[in-house]
């Protein structure tokens, strides 16, 4: 059997073991089988040696196409070497078509003289490599590679798999993270790790705690981004925007090898950048930056000139305090004396704050019981407010508006927790500065830098914490110029490059 034909069964039986998941089977497994192509590119990724021995493990495996992808690639380039493959799958169904072609994989390496030898161990990843229930022989020993798909499901801060990764010093919020970081325990040092993963973990406080943990132990090699977030696993209808990732344990930070594409088929754009452009030194949040090309260079170039931080101008951002779901009671559709305006997201236009609006929800908090009122509102006030979750036809990630106090006789304003809130010590905000600061959010320079780090359309108040932003003298200057309506995108980047002379 040729590496052609290896791959061409592994792709058959990958279809055919999904065809077998109905959609409850497969959101409890969480797991997505890797399209052949996408199998190709992740095994592509990996250094391989020349001659020796090679162990590769590939948890969660699956119907197999990662371990037929990297089989084949050595079939290709290095038929020399002494392969050992492990592949571990929980489901029965499935590890049946795991076997299956593993035994190809065994054809393959008989027909060309390599010598390979491929187990397939039938349980839970997790459980059967840490804690108690790690008693399994076959990953008793370091691996030179792990390569994974991992399942995508959240775990419960009191779930089996979260404690037991928590035991080896992770906290893992998800699945996959868990399949990282027991993944990367299992590697000896030197050993190198390659996956294909959501790309939720590289920012945000959600998976800081793993993140630390992951390149405390993992120097990034090579980082592979899709500008679409519906090709590479098309057929199972995941819209996860998802990233190609390898690194080494233990490696040297130098450099990392940027390539992106618009999905798994077409030919990437590849760079190569320090390392420390990457994982900033320093960093406490140890966020993974990806610069795609020369203008995401350029906005980062132009965003490290701008001299403030959030704090530096005294301002603060956080989430808005009112959780509508569980104060229904307070809700009104009109408003009143015992009233204060509340706003949401869909409030938001063209950076200002229309309120009310038709939005099909309601729009008024009642404030009557002034002990649970006080948690929920804010003096009434300038605000810039950012949406916390973009819309997919929106140009930009990061969506702000600002919200006029005017005309609202209320002396408190509430802000629903869909939004997150600029704001001076839980006040208001000079009104010159608000419109200065909404233009500079709303700007393609700050988008474009934003998405260096954030890899889908949630946009924490950590992540804003992060942006660099000009002085609050330069945003008077700004906001002093100009209405707080928007006007368009081109207009608006040249107002704000020429105004901070970008």
């Amino acid at each position: 059997m040729i590496p052609r034909q290896l791959l061409a069964h592994a792709e058959a039986r990958r279809v055919g073991a999904a065809s077998r998941l109905d959609d409850k089977s497969r959101s409890a497994l969480g797991q997505f089988f890797t399209p052949g192509r996408a199998a190709s590119l992740i095994a592509a990724i990996p250094r391989l040696p020349r001659e020796g021995q090679l162990r590769i493990l590939d948890p969660g495996a699956g119907s197999g196409s990662l371990t037929a992808a990297i089989v084949a690639r050595i079939l290709s380039e290095s038929p020399q070497l002494d392969v050992e493959v492990v592949g571990v799958e929980t489901d029965p169904t499935v590890a049946g078509y795991l076997r299956d072609t593993f035994e190809d994989c065994k054809d393959a390496a008989r027909s060309s003289g390599m010598s390979l030898d491929a187990s397939v161990i039938e349980g839970d990843f997790i459980d059967l490599a840490t804690g108690l229930l790690a008693s399994e022989p076959l990953l008793s020993r370091p691996f030179d590679l792990v390569i994974m798909n991992p399942p995508y499901l959240k775990l419960g801060a009191r779930s089996s798999h979260r404690l037991a990764v928590a035991a080896i010093g992770a906290d893992c919020p998800n699945l996959y993270a868990a399949f990282l970081a027991v993944g990367v325990e299992v590697l000896r040092d030197g050993g190198q790790l390659a996956a294909i993963t959501p790309r939720s973990f590289a920012n945000g406080p959600y998976f800081g705690s793993f993140r630390r943990f992951l390149l405390d132990r993992l120097a990034l090699d090579a980082i592979h981004t899709f500008q679409s977030r519906s090709t590479v696993f098309a057929d199972t209808g995941v819209l996860q925007e998802n990233i190609v990732f390898s690194g080494t344990r233990v490696g040297k930070r130098s450099h990392v090898t940027i390539a992106i594409s618009a999905g798994h088929h077409d030919v990437a754009v590849v760079r190569t950048v320090p390392y420390n452009e990457v994982v900033r030194p320093g960093d406490p949040h140890k966020f993974v930056r990806v610069f795609a090309n020369d203008k995401d260079q350029e906005a980062a170039d132009s965003m490290a000139l701008i001299p403030c931080t959030l704090s530096g101008i005294g301002l603060s951002v956080s989430t808005g305090r009112v959780v509508d779901f569980r104060v229904r009671d307070l809700l009104r559709n009109e408003m009143d004396e015992a009233t204060v305006p509340l706003v949401y997201p869909g409030n938001i236009r063209s950076g200002i704050v229309e309120w009310p609006r038709e939005i099909r929800k309601p729009q008024a908090l009642d404030v009557s019981d002034e002990v649970r009122a006080a948690k929920r509102v804010m003096p009434n006030g300038y605000y810039v407010l950012a949406k916390r979750f973009s819309a997919k036809e929106e140009r930009r990630r990061i969506v702000a508006g600002v919200w006029d106090p005017t005309g609202h006789a209320a002396k408190t304003v509430a802000f629903e927790n869909h939004l997150n809130v600029f704001h001076r010590s839980g006040a208001g905000l000079d009104r010159f500065l608000a419109i200065g600061l909404s233009y500079w959010l709303n700007s393609t320079l700050v988008d474009r830098f934003f998405r260096t780090f954030s890899g889908h359309t949630q946009v924490n108040a950590t992540d804003l914490r992060t942006l660099r932003f000009p002085s609050d003298d330069e945003m008077r200057a700004l906001g002093a110029r100009f209405d707080p309506r928007l006007p368009d995108q081109d207009t608006l980047d040249e107002i704000v490059a020429c105004h901070f002379e970008l």
